[in-house]
């Protein structure tokens, strides 16, 4: 596609030189007109031939990856956007178009421009104000799968941290989560938060978070409740969780470690997905062999330090040596810790 645009551009650029020479008698009249008409000529051939691809290509290409990057509500905000200010630039232009001079050609132009580009950035950064405004007014119902939990099921509240993880969609998908899952909306607005933020790896996370309990809202397998419990007094999420979960569940699905503790010692059950991906990694016994490249220096010296599939952290004892080298290893000693499992093993010997 790209030879078929320069070739454009080239005869294009030959095009435009042929015609400002037939223009000007004075290229013609010139001494040497004739070699002074082929290389302007050629001139603007290779300069049709390099710059057309850089006003067609190279922009359009721009503009479609960046399209792709945006949500389905970013894009519809944009458009719906960019209609507005348009609009709206186009009634504030019909007075100024009566202005005389080049005011009266650019002023209007510009203010069309202005507008439709500032109300686009302005209705994609308010997207979900926006949304939740036509909601209250009527304007706009989201389909929602009504449940009514029988009697006894659990209602489990989610916290932010379990979200913007998104492994809990499939841990949903796979049935294994029984019961309710009540996402308070302060949480919600955690997240809008997270994904409104000028830092580009907190944007991603905050829409990560926001698509994966849009997914888990269409999956009717395990009911998704927003509810809008207030806990007057206090302000601080991870208290607000707690207290939520007291007054409705007494559980707290989680990955944050503080929020886990202080849950446990205000008598709330959690259900850590951290925990979860540590109980179902394969058991290694003490005698057992394993196959693992040693990547690192461990913390004492003479270790080596690999890693399984899984990411379980394998410790070789004098495996400083043994760095990008695969190895066989048996196994010493597993340990427990709070960050997850760590296997001690010595190499083995030929």
């Amino acid at each position: 596609m790209i030879r078929i645009i320069r070739v454009l551009g080239a005869a294009l650029g030959a095009l435009i030189g042929l015609v400002l020479v037939a223009s000007s008698a004075e290229f013609r009249d010139a001494p040497y007109g004739g070699f002074i008409v082929a290389a302007w000529t050629i001139a603007w051939l290779v300069v049709g031939f390099g710059v057309l691809p850089y006003l067609t290509i190279v922009p359009a290409a721009w503009l479609v990856a960046h399209v792709e990057e945006l949500s389905t509500a970013e894009f519809v905000a944009a458009v719906l956007g960019l209609f507005i200010g348009l609009l709206l630039g186009l009634l504030l232009s019909l007075p100024l178009a009566q202005l005389s001079g080049p005011l009266g050609t650019w002023l209007p132009l510009g203010i069309s421009l202005f507008m439709g580009l500032g109300m686009m950035g302005l209705t994609v950064a308010k997207r979900f104000d926006l949304i939740a405004a036509a909601e209250g007014a009527g304007l706009v119902r989201r389909p929602r799968v009504e449940t009514v939990p029988s009697e006894g099921e659990p209602r489990i509240v989610v916290d932010t941290s379990v979200l913007i993880d998104g492994r809990i969609a499939e841990i949903v998908e796979s049935g294994f989560i029984y019961g309710t899952l009540i996402v308070p909306r302060f949480v919600l607005e955690e997240l809008q938060h997270i994904a409104d933020s000028s830092d580009t790896l907190r944007r991603n996370r905050g829409r990560r978070g926001l698509e994966i309990l849009s997914r888990m809202q269409r999956e009717a397998r395990t009911p998704v409740e927003i509810v809008a419990d207030e806990t007057p007094g206090v302000t601080e999420v991870d208290a607000r969780l707690v207290e939520l979960a007291k007054r409705r569940s007494r559980v707290v699905l989680t990955n944050d470690f503080n929020l886990n503790r202080v849950a446990e010692l205000q008598g709330v059950r959690v259900m850590n997905i951290n925990s979860l991906a540590n109980a179902v990694k394969p058991a290694v016994l003490p005698g057992e062999e394993l196959h693992v490249r040693v990547i690192q220096e461990g913390k004492e010296p003479g270790q080596g330090v690999g890693f399984l599939d899984d990411g379980t952290m394998v410790v070789v004892e004098g495996g400083a040596r043994l760095i990008d080298v695969d190895v066989d290893v048996n196994v010493t000693r597993v340990l427990q810790t709070v960050a997850g499992r760590m296997i001690f093993a010595q190499p083995r010997l030929s």
